[in-house]
């Protein structure tokens, strides 16, 4: 059912946004700290049997210097550098078997795939430990209070970090144009591609599916469904530190990134999504600085689109790039 506002009200939702004063410095800090780390992406071919693909097992330091995992993907057939689809995973998944990711090399395109910190027990296998001490507190399982009580401990400062380095590992292959590097991803994807999108100034373009971390505040009170669900029961146990939560969240918020970013955007939503509620999407959408659009899914949930917003994700680029 239709739980959120309605659509009219929704394309116009300017809510107000909770941004720290040191946001900007912030993520200054913390980009180059990860820098001082050699990047150091190695890329290993893997025999898969593919007739029309060459996959390699990638490994690049993120943050702290940590190796992170991921795919890399090329149509064996090539010439000339070829645009780059950077692809990040939703939440609890994880870089799972390349059979998982055959669209975009078979476009012709570049494919190069995050696996995500922790994740990958959930629904699709992972390979990359969430190496770091740091966030001690004590938190709900899951990973959206892992750190909770300090940005710099946070969970997800180190997973947008590996996310802009993953950015710079695709360029680091000589097989990529450097100047034709997509984002994407859906739910937690999107949310990281959308802070890719505020962090990397000079992508070419953006494609966030139903994302998530939008409006952090607004969501936890309008759904009980999880992710979400994790922050509302860290406050309801944690009566006396649902500021500090809120300001560290503040830090993370795809609102705030959407502000910064300004490369060619095609977004989705699902009008009946309980996990990632419309006008947090929307929240994101509107404050978007860059070209934008936006394909509504009426009747779906979290799911979106699926592959028909594949297809919408295609003739995006095809013409961007035509």
């Amino acid at each position: 059912m239709y739980y959120d506002m309605p659509l009219e009200k929704l394309q116009t939702y300017l809510p107000a946004r909770t941004e720290p004063e040191d946001f900007d410095a912030f993520w200054s800090e913390t980009l180059e700290r990860t820098r001082t780390f050699p990047l150091e992406a190695l890329f290993e071919a893997v025999e898969t049997g593919l007739k029309f693909l060459e996959v390699y097992d990638v490994t690049y330091n993120g943050y702290g210097g940590q190796p992170i995992k991921g795919w890399f993907i090329l149509p064996r057939e090539r010439s000339g550098r070829l645009a780059c689809i950077v692809e990040y995973i939703g939440y609890g998944g994880g870089r799972g078997h390349p059979f998982d990711w055959l669209l975009w090399g078979n476009l012709g395109y570049a494919h190069f795939v995050m696996d995500v910190r922790g994740q990958g027990s959930t629904w699709r296998s992972g390979d990359t430990p969430d190496f770091e001490p740091e966030g001690g507190n004590p938190q709900i399982p899951g990973f959206m209070t892992r750190g909770i009580l300090d940005p710099r401990t946070y969970f997800y400062r180190r997973v947008f970090s590996d996310a802009v380095r993953a950015v710079e590992a695709a360029r680091s292959h000589p097989a990529v144009d450097a100047k034709r590097v997509a984002v994407l991803g859906g739910s937690q994807g999107g949310g990281i591609a959308l802070a890719a999108a505020g962090l990397v100034p000079d992508l070419a373009a953006v494609m966030p599916d139903v994302p998530f971390l939008c409006a952090i505040r607004r969501a936890t009170e309008i759904t009980d469904s999880y992710p979400y669900a994790e922050i509302q029961n860290y406050c309801k146990i944690h009566r006396g530190k649902i500021e500090t939560v809120f300001n560290t969240l503040a830090y993370f918020d795809g609102v705030n990134f959407a502000t910064r970013a300004k490369a060619p955007a095609l977004f989705s939503v699902g009008l009946m999504d309980e996990i990632c509620p419309p006008s947090t999407v929307y929240a994101a959408y509107n404050y978007y600085s860059g070209p934008k659009e936006i394909k509504i899914w009426p009747y779906n949930h979290h799911e979106g689109g699926e592959t028909q917003q594949s297809a919408e994700k295609v003739r995006f680029l095809k013409d961007l790039w035509s």
